[in-house]
């Protein structure tokens, strides 16, 4: 299903603008292709408020953390805010002791009733927090209850009961907490339901009927249950899995009464994807697809809501504005004292921050890796590079290839291509190539994506034309155990060993598409 998912090469010029990103969805025609991202945005909860929909999504040691997405069609997206600015509750969110790869914040749940936003979710390790606010945008305060609901799926009632599902997979028992009317307390806990594997609890209704979207990690797959009462007795059926569509999501309603479905696909390297579709009822049962092709979410599909333009996340940047965009998050909690947008007014200037490698450094700022295949270059100005510096560019995942630009004693500048893997013992590092660069200051680098054939490249050039590709191939992957449990993202870094002299400056981020290596892997 896979080969279904990677979508034409066609898609890289739809009519219109050059897109920031290298996919587009929205076929320009009243119809859409799937994924309606081409990047890892896992976990997704989708609701709709008037016209309105919004898309929330897991971003783990991230920062900005969850990513909210806004759309008026369910097929174009744009990034509309963050929930939290900073990670919260372990000294290794700032790297201290230790990382929290894997760990942060996870799948959340998206609720609005009477005029609030509310949002669950459950820091790795930590406590459940209920997140309100009365704009989307924030600013958003949380109550924190008394215990860990994994995976929590908040659902309220018109009246204003509200209740949290989870389920975890090592058991796989649904407990249903009753929320006090303020969110902030837990009042009753009752086991409600059973299905082997369950985790991703979703809960909705129509009609008479309540309805309990699982996942099923071990089998990639989906179920619904339904009861006509929340506390059951529920039955439960099948509905897709990744060969058909995806195995963690639930449904959504438009305005007239229809429904779409959203839904987590694991889409090899580049990440957990996520895909829509639509959804028609038999006997009150939800089936995804259409009537003639039913069971499964289809490659390309009608558009839900026609008429409105295209729009997509922003991906490119000058930095020219006073703030960072919302396509960047940084690795762990940033050091603010060590990055500035003002010290030099449409750059990006990057101080080292103290670590003895990449993986455990600060302020790597990063946005996610696009496909089917992308590239993106940035400019640096290296003429502050202090000795003992490492800053550049590259990639964070489970292979991190990076180009880094150091200084010798003698004033010399050089480059290294490096790529460290992340394994079960601990990340390891091999230096694979290295280049002498002049006494110059402008320098440029590349990092290639390309998720046909799971490669990347790297190359600089001293003039932004012509181009020397440095290292060779290195892997695309992704993996729960290993890695920062995120498809690969591209990385602009700087950090040093024993000082805290120098810095980098970053005139701009580029993104465009890239000729896929294996069109045959796409149609």
């Amino acid at each position: 299903m896979r080969g279904a998912r990677l979508a034409a090469a066609a898609m890289l010029v739809a009519a219109g603008a050059a897109p920031a990103q290298v996919w587009r969805s929205d076929q320009g025609d009243g119809t859409f292709r799937n994924p309606v991202l081409f990047a890892d945005y896992p976990d997704p909860d989708v609701i709709r408020v008037g016209e309105v929909y919004y898309f929330v999504s897991t971003t783990f040691a991230n920062v900005p953390g969850v990513t909210i997405l806004e759309s008026r069609d369910l097929v174009n997206w744009t990034i509309v805010s963050h929930l939290a600015e900073r990670l919260e509750g372990r000294p290794q969110y700032d790297l201290i002791g230790g990382n929290a790869y894997r760990k942060g914040l996870y799948a959340s749940s998206l609720r609005y009733h009477a005029g609030t936003f509310y949002l669950a979710t459950t820091p790795v390790g930590q406590k459940t927090r209920l997140y309100y606010a009365k704009d989307v945008r924030g600013p958003w305060q949380h109550h924190e209850l008394d215990r860990e609901a994994f995976d929590p799926g908040l659902f309220i009632e018109p009246d204003g009961r509200a209740y949290l599902a989870t389920a975890s997979t090592a058991d796989g028992t649904i407990t249903l907490l009753t929320l006090d009317r303020d969110l902030a307390r837990v009042t009753d806990s009752r086991k409600i339901h059973y299905i082997k594997g369950a985790e991703g609890s979703k809960i909705l209704r129509r009609g008479d009927y309540y309805y309990l979207f699982n996942a099923l990690p071990p089998r990639m797959a989906l179920t619904v249950s339904r009861s006509r009462s929340l506390f059951g007795p529920w039955t439960t059926r099948d509905q897709i899995d990744d060969r058909t569509g995806g195995h963690q999501g639930a449904l959504v309603d438009l305005p007239d009464g229809r429904w779409f479905g959203f839904v987590m696909e694991d889409s090899g390297a580049v990440g957990r994807m996520t895909n829509f579709s639509p959804v028609f009822w038999q006997d009150d049962w939800p089936v995804w697809g259409t009537p003639e092709a039913p069971g499964r979410v289809p490659f390309r599909a009608k558009k839900p809501i026609p008429g409105y333009p295209f729009a997509e996340p922003a991906t490119s940047d000058d930095f020219s504005q006073a703030r960072l965009g919302l396509q960047w998050q940084w690795n762990h909690n940033p050091d603010p004292a060590r990055w500035s947008l003002t010290e030099r007014p449409g750059w990006l200037r990057l101080r080292p921050t103290l670590a003895d490698r990449f993986w455990s450094a600060r302020n790597t700022l990063t946005q996610k890796g696009q496909g089917p295949a992308s590239r993106a270059e940035i400019k640096l100005d290296i003429r502050a590079l202090a000795t003992g510096n490492r800053c550049g560019f590259g990639t964070l995942g489970q292979f991190s290839a990076n180009l880094t630009a150091t200084r010798g004693a003698d004033g010399r500048a050089a480059l290294e291509m490096e790529v460290t893997e992340d394994t079960v013992e601990g990340p390891r590092t091999q230096t694979r190539a290295t280049a002498t660069l002049p006494r110059a200051g402008a320098l440029w680098l590349r990092t290639d994506l390309d998720f046909t054939s799971d490669l990347g490249r790297l190359a600089y050039s001293l003039d932004g034309r012509r181009w020397t590709d440095l290292g060779g191939d290195f892997p695309l992957a992704f993996a729960w155990r290993t890695g920062t449990f995120q498809g690969p993202q591209f990385a602009i870094f700087c950090y040093g060993t024993g000082t805290s002299n120098g810095w980098v400056d970053v005139d701009r981020f580029t993104l465009s598409p890239l000729p896929p290596a294996r069109p045959q892997a796409i149609r």
